[in-house]
C-alpha cells in the first residue's frame, strides 16, 4: 500500500472510534469541518452565504449537511451532491430499560435496523448516544449531552454449546424480546435497577439523576479499529458501513470553492430504518438548504429549478464484497473484490437510482482520477437492499448514481474491507466536486 492509503484508512478507523454513535458521527464532522474554516449555520437564523464561502448545518444532533460554494456562478457548476448515512445497524436502548432478570440486572433493546444478531453476542458492548437534560438556560429547558462509556459496560452472553447443541448446524438464534436484554449488573440491595441505570448514566453525561429526561443510545463495540492480513492489507471496525462513506465525503470536500458550482456533503440519520424521518434523506433537510443557498445566491425560482436539472448526486453507501466461501450468493458476472475499487451498484428495479448515463458518468470519474471501478448486480433470487439514492433522485429530480466500497459482513459488529479502497473513494469524490456536471 502506499502511504496515502495507508493514512487515509488510519483516519477512517479513528473516525469511526471516536464515533459510536449517529450524534457522535455529527459532533467529529462538525469539529473537522470548523477546523478547515466551515462556519456553522442555524436553521432558524436567515444566512448570509458568500462565493467561496464554506458553511455548513446540523438538524437534531445526528444529520449534517455541508457546502462550498464556488467561485463562479451556481448556473454554471450546478450542485454536486455526496449523499451518505450516519446510522449503523444494532440496538436502541429502551426509555424504561433497566429490570431485574434473575440475579441480574438487564437493559431492554429494541433491534435498530437489520443486524446480524449473532455478532454482538459475547462482544465486550458499552452504550453511546444522546441524552436529553433539564437545563433552565437554554430553549424550552431543555439541553443535550453526548454520552459514551469508553469501556465495556454490557454484555449479551451465548448459551453454553452443551444446552444448545444444534448452534453449529442451526445457528444461532435469539427471541427477540426475551433473550436479547443485556447484562448489566449484579442485582443491588441498596438502589432499584432503573435508579441504579439513571445514575449511571447521569454521572456519565455531568448532571443529576433528576435532571435526565430521555435518551437515545445505541450500543456500541468497544474493540478499536485495525489493520489485519500479511501486509495490513484489510481493515476491520464496526460502522464501516457507512461511515466510511461519511468520511470520505467530507475529506473529499475541497479546502478552497470550486470554479462553479456548489460541492455538497450530505450526511443522514435513519437510513438503516427507511429514512422518514425528520432528519433522515426522506425528509426535506437537504431540499430545504439547496432552496436556501440558491435564494442566498439570488437565483430566483425558475434558474434554481434548472440548476437542479443540472445537478448531480453521488449516493455514497457501501457494497457487497464477493465471499468466497459463500460463492452461491454473487452474481457470477459481478464479483466485486475488495482493494479494486470503488463499485457502482445497479439494479433494474431501482432500488440502486444508477442507470446508464449515471454508470458512464461514475465511470469517467475513476478513469480521470486513476483509479479501478467495478459493477454490482444483486443476484436475481435474493432480496436486494436499497439506499437513500432513489428516493433523493425521486423526490428532488436529482440525477442519481449509487456506487460504494466492496466490504465483507455488512451489518455485523465488526466489518470488514480493503485498505487501499477507502483513498481510491476519496479521490473520485474530489475529481466529482471539483468539476463542472454534465449538461450544465
Amino acid at each position: 500500500m502506499e502511504e496515502p492509503d495507508t493514512q487515509r484508512a488510519q483516519d477512517l478507523l479513528a473516525y469511526i472510534d471516536a464515533s459510536p454513535s449517529p450524534w457522535h458521527a455529527v459532533a467529529n464532522a462538525a469539529a473537522q469541518l470548523e477546523g478547515r474554516g466551515y462556519r456553522r449555520l442555524a436553521e432558524d437564523e436567515p444566512w448570509q452565504l458568500e462565493p467561496g464561502g464554506a458553511y455548513y448545518v446540523v438538524r437534531d444532533d445526528s444529520s449534517l449537511i455541508a457546502f462550498r460554494i464556488g467561485k463562479g456562478a451556481l448556473t454554471r457548476g450546478g450542485f454536486r451532491i455526496v449523499g451518505a448515512h450516519t446510522d449503523s445497524p444494532g440496538f436502541r436502548v429502551k426509555p424504561n430499560a433497566a429490570h431485574a432478570k434473575g440475579p441480574l440486572t438487564a437493559l431492554g433493546v429494541e433491534i435498530y435496523g437489520g443486524p446480524i444478531l449473532a455478532s454482538f453476542a459475547d462482544r465486550d458492548l458499552t452504550l453511546a448516544g444522546r441524552v436529553m437534560v433539564r437545563d433552565d438556560s437554554a430553549p424550552g429547558g431543555l439541553g443535550s449531552r453526548l454520552v459514551h462509556f469508553d469501556r465495556p459496560l454490557v454484555r449479551l452472553p451465548n448459551l453454553a454449546i452443551h444446552m444448545n447443541r444444534e448452534v453449529n448446524k442451526e445457528g444461532l438464534k435469539f427471541d427477540y424480546q426475551d433473550q436479547l436484554p443485556l447484562f448489566l449488573a449484579a442485582l443491588s440491595e441498596e438502589l432499584p435497577p432503573e435508579e441504579r441505570f439513571r445514575g449511571l448514566l447521569a454521572e456519565q453525561a455531568g448532571v443529576a439523576a433528576d435532571d435526565l429526561r430521555s435518551w437515545g443510545l445505541a450500543v456500541a463495540d468497544t474493540q478499536p479499529g485495525a489493520f489485519w492480513g500479511p501486509e495490513g492489507e484489510f481493515i476491520a471496525d464496526s460502522q464501516l458501513d457507512n461511515l466510511a462513506s461519511c468520511h470520505a465525503a467530507l475529506a473529499a470536500l475541497p479546502d478552497e470553492g470550486p470554479e462553479a458550482g456548489v460541492a455538497v456533503a450530505a450526511l443522514f440519520d435513519h437510513e438503516e430504518v427507511g429514512s422518514e424521518s425528520y432528519k433522515g434523506a426522506s425528509g426535506n433537510f437537504l431540499e430545504s438548504v439547496l432552496a436556501r443557498i440558491g435564494s442566498g445566491l439570488g437565483l430566483d425560482g425558475d434558474q434554481y429549478r434548472s440548476v437542479l436539472a443540472s445537478s448531480w448526486l453521488v449516493s455514497a453507501d457501501m457494497a457487497h464484497a464477493y465471499h468466497p466461501s459463500w460463492p452461491r450468493h454473487h452474481d457470477d458476472q459481478h464479483q466485486v473484490e475488495v482493494n479494486q475499487g470503488p463499485v457502482i451498484k445497479v439494479n433494474a428495479a431501482q432500488r440502486y437510482a444508477s442507470d446508464e448515463l449515471g454508470q458512464a458518468y461514475f465511470a469517467r470519474l475513476c478513469e480521470q482520477a486513476g483509479v479501478p471501478h467495478q459493477s454490482y448486480i444483486h443476484r436475481n433470487d435474493l432480496p436486494c437492499g436499497s439506499t437513500i439514492g432513489p428516493m433523493m433522485a425521486a423526490r428532488l429530480g436529482l440525477r442519481t448514481v449509487d456506487v460504494g466500497n466492496p466490504m465483507w459482513a455488512m451489518h455485523s459488529v465488526r466489518e470488514s474491507a480493503g485498505a487501499e479502497d477507502q483513498g481510491a473513494l476519496i479521490e473520485v469524490l474530489k475529481g466529482f466536486y471539483a468539476e463542472a456536471v454534465i449538461g450544465s
